[in-house]
This record gives C-alpha cells, structure tokens and sequence, in this order.
C-alpha cells in the first residue's frame, strides 16, 4: 500500500497515544501489570476518595451488580484488562495508579524518537496540540509530564478522554472537542493509528491522518481510505494563525 504525503493547513493537531506517539507495547507490557498489582490495595484502603467511589459505582452499573464488593469489583477490571476493553471506570482507577507511579518515579513513559521534535515544531509553528486518548486525563497529564525527555505538558493545551469528550469511535466526541478547544472542525487534524477513529473524526468535519507503525496492533489492518504516515515528520502541517 502506498503512503500518501499528507499536507494540511490547520489549527490544531488532536493526538492519540497508544499506537501513534508512543508504543502500545509499552502500555500492555509496563503500565497494566502495574496497574493490576495496585488494584486491590486502591479498592480496600481507599474506597471512600470521590474519583475512587465514582468509578466503584460505574463499575457496578455497567455489570448490573450494585452490591459488587472490592474482591468482585477487582476481577472485573482484571477481565477488561484482559480484554483491552476501554471502560471509563477502569481507565480512571489505571489513571489514578499510573499518575502515583509516575510521581514516584517508578514509571516513565515511552514516546516513539520522531513524536516529540514533531511536537515541538508545531508548536513553535503556532499550531495548538490537544490529547485525545482512551487513557484518563490524569494518565494522560502523567504520561507527558514524566516523558523520557522532561516535562512535554507545556506543548500541549487540552486532554480528553471518553469521560469528558466520549467514546472515540462516535462522531459526537470529536464535535464536543471542536466545541470545547473552539477551533472550527476543518481546522482540525487527528492522528491515530485506529481506523474506527479516523472514521468519526472525519465524520465531524475533521481531517484525520492514519498512523502505521511496524508492530502496532493496527498496522496490518491498515487505516482504510485514510491518508496514512509511518512518522510524524511524513506529515506536513502549515497554519495561517500567526504566531505574533
């Protein structure tokens, strides 16, 4: 399959992280046996927190056991683990675990070698950088804090997540994020590596661009009739926005 040379004129630049700037390997293999080894204590000692409670309760809702104790609870967000299932609940406890091991230092996060000078060439090109990503918001503020190189989090003006943008396969999410960062729809451009994603990302308007990188899940599957790049730097962005 050929790979197209994408050339867009934008805004801003919304990114996904697993697959497109860093290495789904790395979550799988690092970050979810962390996670995993954490649950139990998080779920006993510290039940009564609010973000803890709230995702206890969206727990027992979306399994229809409302009376789920700590040790039932923790099996099921072992189960979706298993299953890479992107629930809200899950992605909220995994966040608030990873942002604690991240701080501690005991995690530190992997971005592919070409994402972060992309990153900071666009930005300093006056393009504005939103994180849209399955991970929690606070996952997604420790994951570009505590990068291999240094604190990324001023590159980037807003984070999303399916709780407070949606499920990233519905056309909706990508409108309340345009919405939210007020930036038109045709101004925007998604990079993922996720065909689905793509689809409703261009559904609201929005340019999108296929990232295939050799060892993603995604990669044989392709990124259907989207334009596609194997790196960051195959993509070339321009804005009309001024950088005074």
């Amino acid at each position: 399959m050929s790979v197209h040379d994408p050339r867009y004129d934008v805004d801003a630049v919304v990114l996904d992280i697993e697959g497109t700037t860093s290495a789904t390997g790395f979550v799988v293999d690092v970050l979810y046996p962390y996670s995993r080894a954490r649950f139990a204590e998080l779920l006993t000692e510290r039940a009564g927190e609010p973000e803890v409670a709230r995702a206890i309760a969206q727990v027992r809702e979306l399994t229809d056991e409302p009376d789920a104790d700590a040790t039932a609870i923790e099996k099921t967000l072992n189960a979706w683990l298993d299953e890479d299932r992107k629930a809200t609940p899950l992605k909220t406890l995994q966040g608030i675990v990873w942002s604690e091991g991240f701080a501690r230092g005991d995690l530190v996060s992997h971005f592919y070698d070409d994402v972060v000078p992309a990153l900071r060439a666009w930005h300093s090109a006056g393009l504005t950088l939103y994180v849209y990503s399955s991970g929690s918001v606070s996952a997604q503020r420790a994951w570009f804090t505590n990068s291999p190189e240094g604190d990324l989090t001023s590159l980037v003006s807003g984070l999303y997540d399916t709780e407070n943008a949606g499920p990233k396969q519905e056309p909706e999410s990508y409108r309340r994020i345009a919405a939210a960062t007020g930036v038109e729809a045709s101004r925007l451009l998604f990079l993922s590596d996720r065909p689905g994603e793509l689809d409703a990302a261009r559904a609201a308007g929005w340019h999108a661009v296929g990232i295939r990188r050799p060892g993603e899940p995604y990669y044989e599957q392709g990124v259907g009739d989207h334009a596609q790049a194997g790196t960051f730097d195959e993509i070339s962005i321009t804005t009309s926005r001024s950088t005074a």
